[in-house]
């Protein structure tokens, strides 16, 4: 192989390039073809990304609830988690969905219970 052909293909072949040999073995270069994502399946993966986060929020407080301990949410605050939870689950079936800029949208004060 010629110092011209190794730097084409072996050392300087790029990122957007794979390296393919032929029957002979001989190196050549190949476009790599992106693969595109599917925005349903990331709106899904992001959906059940922010339900695994705010889960043991519920469970807390309705542990608490059943201990009959002080709860560290006030009543509007569940309220409000809980429907933001359901809307997550909803988000599927909705006729904006996947458009990020119809997500709904977590409480203000959740991300102070989540950091």
């Amino acid at each position: 192989m010629s110092e011209a052909s190794y730097n084409e293909i072996i050392r300087d072949a790029g990122t957007d390039k794979a390296r393919h040999h032929d029957d002979h073995g001989v190196p050549f270069l190949v476009d790599i073809v992106p693969v595109a994502l599917d925005p349903a399946f990331e709106e899904r993966t992001w959906r059940d990304a922010q339900l695994m986060q705010i889960t043991w929020l519920r469970d807390r407080h309705r542990d608490q609830l059943e201990l009959k301990a002080p709860v560290t949410l006030e009543a509007e605050q569940f309220l409000a988690l809980l429907t933001y939870m359901q809307a997550l689950r909803d988000w599927p079936q909705s006729p904006d969905f996947p458009h990020l800029e119809h997500r709904p949208t977590a409480p203000l004060w959740l991300a102070e219970q989540t950091a």
